[in-house]
C-alpha cells in the first residue's frame, strides 16, 4: 500500500535551501533561512544538535569552533552558553522551534548529527506539532533506527524519513542489478526517500537507473549538495525528485526557466 507523506506534497522536483543557502548570510542562521524563504523556497535543509540541557539547535558541527566566535562541544554546553555564540560573528544559533515558528509554511529537512539529539528532537517535534513538516535523515543507521522508534502513529499521514546508509548502498547495488529485499522491507515501514550525494568525486552516484529503481519502490531521490548549474540541469533531465543546494539563486533560476518553480511570491533575482 502506497503511504502518504505530507512533507512530500510539492508538485514536481523539490528545491531545498541547504543550510539556508550561500547568499551572503551565515549558514544555518535565521537570516539565511529568511533569505531562502524570501526567494520562494518552501523547503529548508538543516542539522540538529542538542545542548547539555536538551535544547535542540539548528547547527551543523558538533563544536562551535568552525563557524562561530566561541568554542566548545554543543552537547556538553548548556543552552545559555550556546546562545552567546554568533555564527560568522553576527548571527545567533537558532533553536529548531524558532525555525518552525518563524516559517510556519516551511518544510524542514533535518539531519541528525549526534545521538544526544534524538530524545530532545522527538520532544521538540511533539511540542511544535511539526511531525508532518519534517523529513528526518542521518549518516548513522543506528541514529535513524532510534529516531524511527520514537515516531508517533498517525491514521491519516506518515512521518517522512530517508533511507539509512545501508539502504542507500543496497539501492545503489539494485541499480546495478543486485537484490532489493532489504529495500522492499524499508519501503514498507515508513521510508519515503533516498537522500544521496550527487557524486563521489568524479564518479556520479545518482544515475538514471538509480532513480528508476528508487521509483519502482515508491521512493523519491533527493541529491545533495549540488552547486554546479550544469549538474542541476543534468539531474533535472534524469528525473530527480529534489535538489539540495547552497546556490539558491542559481537553482531557482534554472527551475523557473523549465517551468518547475511553483513559488507565487513576488521575489526577484
Amino acid at each position: 500500500m502506497r503511504r502518504s507523506y505530507e512533507f512530500l506534497d510539492h508538485p514536481g522536483p523539490i528545491p531545498f535551501a541547504h543550510r539556508g543557502g550561500a547568499d551572503g548570510r551565515p549558514e544555518n542562521s535565521l537570516a539565511a533561512f529568511q533569505r531562502a524563504v524570501d526567494l520562494g523556497y518552501r523547503y529548508l535543509e538543516t542539522d540538529a544538535h542538542a545542548t547539555a540541557d536538551g535544547v535542540v539547535v539548528a547547527f551543523h558541527d558538533r563544536t562551535l569552533d568552525r563557524v562561530t566566535d566561541r568554542t566548545g562541544t554543543i552537547a556538553r554546553l548548556p543552552y545559555a552558553e550556546v546562545a552567546k555564540a554568533r555564527i560568522g560573528g553576527t548571527e545567533p544559533i537558532p533553536r529548531l522551534e524558532e525555525i518552525f515558528g518563524a516559517f510556519p509554511d516551511a518544510r524542514v529537512n533535518i539531519d541528525l548529527k549526534d545521538a544526544p539529539v534524538i530524545g530532545p528532537l522527538a520532544a521538540t517535534l511533539h511540542r511544535a506539532n511539526a511531525w508532518h513538516r519534517v523529513c528526518i535523515t542521518s549518516f548513522s543507521t543506528r541514529r535513524l533506527a532510534q529516531m524511527r522508534a520514537r515516531l508517533p502513529l498517525f491514521t491519516d499521514r506518515d512521518v517522512c524519513t530517508a533511507l539509512d546508509p545501508r539502504g542507500v548502498m543496497a539501492l545503489r547495488a539494485k541499480s546495478y542489478g543486485g537484490p532489493a529485499a532489504k529495500l522492499i522491507r524499508l519501503a514498507a515501514t515508513g521510508v519515503a526517500c533516498a537522500q544521496v550525494p550527487y557524486g563521489l568525486g568524479p564518479v556520479p552516484f545518482v544515475t538514471e537507473s538509480f532513480i528508476a529503481r528508487a521509483h519502482e519502490l515508491g521512493l523519491q531521490v533527493h541529491a545533495w549538495t549540488v552547486n554546479d548549474p550544469a549538474a542541476m540541469e543534468h539531474l533535472l533531465d534524469l528525473g530527480i525528485d529534489g535538489i539540495m543546494t547552497d546556490e539558491i539563486i542559481a537553482l531557482r533560476r534554472i527551475m523557473k526557466a523549465r517551468g518547475l518553480w511553483t513559488d507565487s511570491t513576488a521575489a526577484t533575482d
